[in-house]
């Protein structure tokens, strides 16, 4: 007799994970999640205390090709966080404030131990951003994926009132670009740095690099930042008009999105010193200035777009937080 097991599916194994992500996801939970984890929807409690007009932000997003480098060194703890930390700065460019995160994990065959690491990173990104982690699936689908790999998205949901909606139409001319720093690659650009370390010029993620002080795997796992700290001190500051996170598309191809008709950016390239990953990069890759810049964040994660007259305000707020911002351009 032939049972579901024989054909790669474990039923067992998945219900015992289920036990221990709903452990990782309690940890998480807010006085507004109503329900445990284990029914067939996630249950939260609106507080519409403190809106007048409150509307709901979402977004839904990956890790892309960053998974690879989690399969090749063995380390799953970090990119759970990557997504979480990722939709977080996405939704908070509008001021929302994240509410509840769900995920969504694919694997060809279950390991418990890697499953728990992935939502491990998921609870502690979820937990520093205030944000219940309150439910997801995860789906074993043997002779879809290769071999020890997986796939995973993430889903959260915040809100904003209506009246302070940040969406960019304030932005006007002069409006100074205070830039936050990055912790790396973040989860964009991969495909193109796994080309050129690992197939072009053959190293391998345990390679010691002395430029980096540590493991090329290791740096290229760096945990995408999260900025909601940082936003938190200026996203209801009358000056600040605009926010962008510096994801797929670089600097400029972020940022322009939320300008007014008629304005463009002015970036001073040299306003900040290049990371070293992003200049082994460009060094192994021969890869030109212009790809670089539309490919990667080059070292920075978010900017503020802020009145020029209260631009030393805002500066001078960030670094009392310790969130070394610098300042990269203008609107023009």
């Amino acid at each position: 007799m032939i049972k579901y097991k024989d054909a790669g599916v474990d039923i067992v194994a998945g219900e015992s994970s289920v036990k221990k992500i709903a452990q990782l996801a309690k940890g998480t939970f807010t006085k507004n999640v109503v329900k445990d984890i284990g029914l067939f929807g996630s249950f939260y409690q609106l507080d519409l205390s403190e809106y007048k007009q409150p509307i709901l932000v979402s977004s839904v997003d990956g890790v892309g090709t960053k998974l690879k480098l989690a399969f090749m060194t063995g380390k799953h703890d970090t990119v759970g966080e990557d997504l979480v930390n990722h939709c977080v700065n996405d939704i908070m460019t509008s001021g929302a404030t994240p509410l509840f995160f769900m995920d969504y994990l694919a694997v060809s065959k279950l390991d418990q131990n890697v499953i728990v690491q992935i939502v491990a990173g998921m609870a502690r990104g979820c937990k520093n951003a205030n944000c219940a982690l309150v439910g997801g699936e995860t789906a074993e689908m043997p002779g879809f994926y290769q071999e020890g790999e997986y796939d995973i998205s993430g889903t959260i949901v915040g809100m904003v009132d209506k009246a302070k909606i940040i969406d960019g139409t304030k932005i006007q001319k002069g409006d100074v670009l205070i830039a936050l720093p990055s912790s790396g690659l973040h989860t964009n650009g991969y495909s193109l740095a796994r080309k050129i370390f690992f197939e072009i010029n053959n190293f391998k993620a345990d390679l010691f690099i002395e430029s980096l002080g540590t493991e090329l795997g290791d740096e290229l796992l760096n945990v995408h930042l999260s900025y909601r700290n940082a936003i938190q001190l200026l996203k209801d500051k009358p000056f600040l008009h605009g926010m962008s996170h510096i994801t797929g598309g670089g600097i400029e191809g972020n940022t322009k999105r939320i300008l007014p008709n008629g304005l463009k950016l002015k970036i001073d390239w040299a306003s900040w010193k290049l990371p070293e990953i992003f200049r082994l990069i460009q060094k192994y890759g021969n890869v030109n200035d212009s790809e670089m810049r539309h490919v990667f964040n080059l070292g920075v994660g978010y900017i503020f777009i802020v009145d020029k007259f209260y631009a030393e305000e805002a500066f001078k707020i960030l670094k009392r937080k310790k969130t070394h911002p610098f300042i990269i351009g203008e609107v023009v």
